[in-house]
């Protein structure tokens, strides 16, 4: 199909309430007007992080940014690269090629500002209350972090690594909060193992909690110094702890509570990896606080500019992508159909850690 011409565009919706139903709904390709560009959306990924977007959808306001036609339901923000199809704005070419924050849908409609040759802000009306990070597109010509032939590493692991580097920065920018040991939840994620490794010989102990099943995938990763099961958690020394909650699962930060007592120094929930979450809102309202990579990302661009701040991260990501090329196997799937099997596999809690999902819609 020619996807500059089609006449019907489509999206993925899923439940609110209820993540499991999901319905590919068709829609009219939007018209362009001054001011805007469309962009065919041509090569997404789908991974655990994912389903924290749709988790904290309401507390987190994720759901504003690709809004559903319809009361109740949401379209998950994913992503991945897309294509410029028609443009009416001065320096958006069409043809161009942009990495950002995508919709589970063929076709977005944008409002590019800002724009320059390393990218554009979108600053379409309802967009502009939101998180600044997740506005941001980047050209691919223009981009430090790019690099052709890994495409695919880029949709499964960026978004996820600058968590990861968010994290383990300001981890240690405030001295590990008084911990001399931080353990990790969802210790086969890939955002808690990217920031395990950045955080590996940096002064403080990593141990890593998993799933029975995902123990010998963790423990060849070899980034965590210790990784024990969730039914081991009793085992971890008494030692002043820093938990990160990757998972959401209060019943763990319950037992790990009552194991470590006054030795638990500090606890944040970084994303859910947990399959029966708490109602959204919940983590973000009451209990232990929730790590936000954009407020870190805002305070080292006012310590080191966002130039500098792109610079570091460029050479973080360099370096971590050919460890993470071993680490993962890549699944490519094509068309709306694909996308929304693979979409029940993975907030289903089925894949494999091994398993990084490319759909190209």
């Amino acid at each position: 199909m020619d996807h500059t011409t089609a006449a019907t565009a489509w999206n993925l919706l899923v439940r609110r309430d209820d993540l499991s139903t999901s319905e590919l709904a068709d829609a009219p390709v939007p018209q362009v007007r001054d001011g805007e560009a469309l962009l065919r959306v041509d090569r997404v990924g789908l991974t655990a992080n994912n389903v924290t977007y749709a988790a904290l959808g309401d507390s987190f306001r994720y759901w504003e940014f690709f809004p559903a036609p319809r009361a109740g339901w949401g379209i998950v923000p994913l992503w991945g690269f897309a294509d410029v199809v028609a443009s009416r704005v001065d320096g958006i070419e069409t043809g161009s090629r942009y990495y950002g924050y995508y919709p589970s849908a063929s076709h977005l409609l944008v409002r590019p500002d800002r724009v320059d040759a390393r990218g554009f802000r979108e600053a379409s009306p309802h967009r502009v209350p939101l998180p600044r990070p997740y506005n941001a597109y980047a050209l691919t010509t223009g981009d430090l972090a790019y690099e052709t032939g890994r495409e695919d590493l880029h949709v499964l692991y960026r978004p996820l690594f600058w968590t990861s580097f968010m994290l383990a920065d300001w981890l240690v920018d405030n001295a590990w909060l008084g911990a001399t040991t931080v353990v990790l939840s969802s210790a086969s994620s890939k955002t808690a193992y990217g920031a395990a490794h950045l955080l590996q010989g940096q002064g403080c102990e990593v141990v890593g909690l998993t799933s029975a099943r995902n123990l010998a995938f963790t423990e060849g990763l070899g980034c965590y110094d210790r990784v024990l099961t969730y039914e081991d958690a009793a085992r971890l020394p008494r030692s002043r702890t820093l938990y990160a909650d990757f998972a959401g699962d209060e019943q763990l930060s319950e037992r790990l509570g009552a194991h470590l007592g006054d030795f638990l120094v500090h606890e944040v929930v970084v994303g859910i990896t947990n399959q029966a979450p708490a109602p959204a809102g919940t983590l973000a309202e009451t209990g232990p606080g929730m790590f936000f990579a954009p407020d870190q990302m805002r305070k080292r661009i006012g310590d080191w500019g966002r130039e500098g701040l792109d610079h570091r991260f460029a050479a973080a990501w360099k370096e971590f992508l050919p460890v993470a090329e071993a680490w993962v196997d890549i699944v490519h799937s094509s068309g709306p159909q694909a996308l929304e099997r693979v979409w029940d596999e993975v907030q289903s809690g089925r894949t494999s850690p091994r398993t990084g999902h490319i759909v190209t819609p």
